[in-house]
């Protein structure tokens, strides 16, 4: 499986590509909006981990946008956003939403 992790945090960035990669996971790693939407124009993902608040902005908007055009490769926001509203409508465009501090098992379930 093929997965894209963009998050701006380069020590959580480094972890949590070495976790996926180490239970047997392909990454790819961006450290931000462009960059993932530079490696979404010319790579085929199974999923993409986003964090929901990068410098160029917020990607659930991104990821709405996205959907809105068709988009349909699974999605898991990765944040420190942990209210219940930040969760409503994360779920509603992603297949799934892990609030900051998380265990590594959970993110590899």
């Amino acid at each position: 499986m093929r997965v894209l992790v963009t998050e701006d945090d380069e020590d959580l960035r480094l972890a949590v590509e070495a976790s996926l990669r180490g239970s047997g996971f392909a990454v790819d790693v961006a450290k931000d909006l462009p960059d993932a939407d530079e490696a979404l124009s010319v790579n085929a993902y199974d999923c993409v981990v986003l964090d929901r608040m990068l410098p160029a902005g917020d990607s659930l908007d991104y990821v709405g946008e996205r959907r809105r055009d068709g988009w349909e490769v699974p999605v898991l926001f990765l944040t420190a956003r942990d209210t219940i509203a930040d969760r409503i409508a994360g779920l509603a465009l992603a297949d799934d939403y892990l609030v900051k501090p998380f265990a590594v098992a959970e993110l590899i379930a």
